[in-house]
Parts: C-alpha cells; structure tokens; sequence
C-alpha cells in the first residue's frame, strides 16, 4: 500500500472549508462482480466544482489473458476517479442502494487524505495486485482515512458479529445467487474458514461503513464520531429471489434419478459403466481443476481445498482404464480406498450448505454398483 507521500509529483488543488469528504457505499448487484456491493471515497466541492469519486474497484476485460489472469489471482486491478453522479445513475439503474456519509474530518485530514489519493491515482502508482478477502476496493478505503488520521483515529472495525470468511459470503451470494456461491465454495479451500479479524471483515463494503460508524476521531477537546452524516442517495427495490433452480434442488433431482438407475441395474443385474464414466470423468476434472487452483494461483484463499476428496483427480486416467468387459486387478482396491475418502469428505459438508449431499449419495450408489458388479468384470491380462 503506497501511503500519501509516495513518490511521484501529486496533482495540486486546494480543498476549500466547503470540501465534503464521504463514504459512498453501493449495494449489491446482480452479476458475480458486484454481488458483494462497492465502495468509494468522494470528495464533494461546490465552491470549486470538484467532484471525485475515488475507486479501488477498477479492472478491464480488454486486459491480454483475462480470464487466465482472473483464475491465477493475477488480475490486476486499478484505482479510478470519476465524478460520481453518472455512477450512481449506473448503479440506480441496477437498482442498487446508495449510501452517502459524510466523514468528520478536520482540513489538515481532508488534505492528507486527498494528497494519499492522488499519489495513488498516479499512473506508476495505481495498479495493485486485487486480493478478494484481504486487499479489495473496500479494505484500501480503510487503510487511506487510517493513513490520513493517524494516531487521532480509533478504528477498531466491523463491530458486529464475528464470521469466517466463507460464512460472510455465504450471506451475500447463497441467497442472490446460490450457484455461485456453490462454485466460490468449491473453488475456495480451509483458509476461508478462519474467522475474520474485526478489520478483515471490512472486505465487505456494508461491513466498512459499520466499521466507520463505529469509529471516532479525537480532536483537541473530545472524541466525535468518524462518520459526522449519514444519508440514504437511493434506496434499492426489494427483490424476491428464485428458489427452484438451486444447486440443492439440482442435485437432490440428478441424486434420486442416480440411485433409481442403480438400484434397477443391480435388480436386473445389467453391467453399463456408461454413467460411471460421464461422472467419475466430471469428478476427476473437478480435482484437477482444485490442483490447479491450489498450486497454480496467487488468491491465498484456494489452497487446502478439502473438496479434492471426493473430487479425486486421479479419477481421470483411472476411469478409462475399466469397462464392461475388463478392469485392472487393483481395481477393487481402488474402490475401498476412494470409499474411504467419500467417508472423510462428510465431514466438509456444511462447507456447502449441505449441497454436498446429494452429490455423495451419487458418489457413494454409483462406487457400490462398481464394487457389486466387481466379479462379473474379467480382469485385464498383462501383456
């Protein structure tokens, strides 16, 4: 984080008594991206018209890689001024609450914490590497009225409840959005199970403007809140959100499908691996897929992903090595051992909000028919 005195030549203007300096917080959005809200530090003059709206939040999809540099944890992200208005026209449009508060800073903070923006907003300064938990557009907020007040702020953080991390998106994204809340807590692994620190829960942009209520600012003769006004811009249209097509309902559906066919090929003792294949192959990609994301990237947040149990990557080459009419002779074992960690992977489920039921139970019918239909497999001869 580059404080206020970085280097670089800062852009000069004179802040007049009039200047309003205020925390804008933004609601929710309908995309994955602006699901979890967004913040901005506004600066506010109408003696001299300035209008700044200061953005951690800043990436473009026009970046060489993207979706190679998203995955890795390599995106870079930007800091971005803009005035605010047609923001907030964009962001009413996507009916989105706005909440302003005006922050109770003395003139000697306001310009410490415009000069700490600017030198951030310098184009060898304002690229920094997007950390979702610990280093976003919310957090920097944080850290630049901190760098701005010193010693003179008493900024002990979200005063509320203490969640971990998964827990905290859980309460955005499994009601607005339950499939990606299902891929992020696939894609996530233990060290989003820690709870956060009172500032670490600041990622969240309603968490910050907590945070900033909770705050106070010593002056020469007292204490008085951070926040010195708070004020509602627009108020967003409550919106009720599906509930049919979730990951559990899904899954629920494709589990009893699953264990009907199971059971009427052991009845009928028909011998058709086809299924075995389709999903053993999803489940093999599935672990290479945590692999990569574990060793290959940079998020801090995806590595000892537990779901790599049941998403067992050694799946694929495995699963081609059988058919109806041959299997390895260690296939058996095989079995027992991947038994095993379905066993071991119960003790993630509520990682999932329990969506991993239905996909063991799938799991669990589908190796038990293998291992039933064991002895009417010929073993493969070596050559």
């Amino acid at each position: 984080m580059l404080s206020w005195a970085a280097r670089g030549t800062v852009y000069s203007q004179s802040l007049s008594p009039e200047t309003q300096v205020s925390l804008v917080t933004v609601g929710p959005g309908t995309e994955l991206y602006s699901g979890f809200g967004h913040s901005v530090l506004w600066f506010s003059d109408p003696l001299t018209g300035m209008d700044k709206a200061y953005s951690y939040g800043t990436f473009s999809f026009e970046t060489g890689n993207f979706y190679i540099k998203f995955l890795r944890g390599t995106l870079p992200y930007t800091i971005s001024v803009a005035p605010l208005a047609p923001q907030a026209a964009y962001w009413q449009a996507e009916n989105r609450s706005i909440k302003q508060q005006i922050l109770n800073l003395s003139a000697q903070q306001k310009e410490k914490l415009y000069q700490y923006l600017e030198t951030n907003y310098l184009p060898e300064n304002r690229e920094y590497q997007y950390k979702f938990f610990y280093d976003n557009c919310a957090t920097r907020l944080g850290l630049a009225v901190q760098a701005a007040c010193g010693d003179s702020l008493n900024y002990p953080g979200y005063p509320g409840e203490k969640r971990s991390f998964r827990e905290w998106i859980d309460q955005y994204a499994y009601v607005q959005n339950p499939w990606a809340d299902f891929g992020m807590d696939l894609a996530i692994g233990a060290p989003s199970d820690e709870e956060a620190t009172a500032i670490q829960a600041t990622f969240l942009p309603d968490n910050l403007s907590e945070a900033f209520n909770a705050a106070s600012i010593k002056t020469d003769s007292s204490n008085v809140p951070l926040v010195q006004t708070e004020r509602i811009l627009f108020e967003a249209t409550a919106v009720a959100y599906e509930e049919v097509f979730t990951p559990r309902n899904f899954f629920w559906a494709l589990a009893l499908l699953v264990v009907a066919y199971t059971v009427w090929q052991l009845k009928t003792n028909r011998i058709n691996i086809l299924l075995d294949k389709i999903l053993f192959t999803i489940c093999g990609l599935m672990g290479w897929f945590i692999l990569l994301l574990w060793f290959g990237t940079n998020h801090g947040v995806t590595t000892f992903n537990f779901d790599i149990l049941w998403a067992f990557p050694f799946w694929i080459p495995i699963i081609f090595m059988i058919s109806k009419n041959s299997r390895p002779v260690w296939f058996q074992y095989f079995l027992v051992f991947y038994g095993f960690l379905l066993l071991c992977a119960t003790s993630i489920l509520e990682k999932h909000n329990l969506v991993l039921i239905p996909i063991l139970v799938m799991l669990i019918a589908r190796v038990y028919y293998l291992n039933n239909s064991l002895s009417q497999i010929p073993v493969k001869k070596e050559s």
